[in-house]
């Protein structure tokens, strides 16, 4: 089964070994990969464990399992991506049906390396 990331990948040995807890993502990008792949399956546990800062204290986990529900993901595409040092970026664009409307987001996300660890810190959706 190709991964739901879009890497081209098995999903096995692309974003499952994230998800289940027997690896970390090495750089920013693998680490968005894994966290879109985790809202395709609705792993909340995995979106909250990876996020840190203002994303973390806001996160609001009815909301988004009630979203969900409603929520298709169907696409993703890697526009940019970018490291330096502890931060990174990715810029992205997830495609999804809500309500069977089809639909677009286009992000791009901050990241930070914390104690060895890629969390996601923020975004800017256009």
């Amino acid at each position: 089964m190709n991964c739901p990331c879009g890497s081209g990948k098995t999903y096995a040995t692309c974003c499952a070994p994230y998800l289940e807890g027997k690896a970390l993502p090495s750089t920013p990008e693998a680490l968005m990969r894994s966290r879109y792949v985790a809202y395709t399956q609705n792993n909340f546990d995995y979106i909250e464990e990876t996020m840190g800062g203002v994303p973390l204290e806001t996160f609001d986990r009815k909301h988004t399992q009630a979203m969900a529900k409603d929520t298709e993901w169907t696409k993703l595409e890697v526009l940019s991506s970018s490291e330096e040092g502890s931060r990174g970026t990715v810029q992205f664009i997830a495609f999804y049906t809500f309500r069977g409307e089809e639909q677009m987001m286009h992000e791009i996300s901050t990241f930070e390396k914390i104690k060895g660890k890629w969390i996601y810190v923020g975004g800017e959706v256009s």
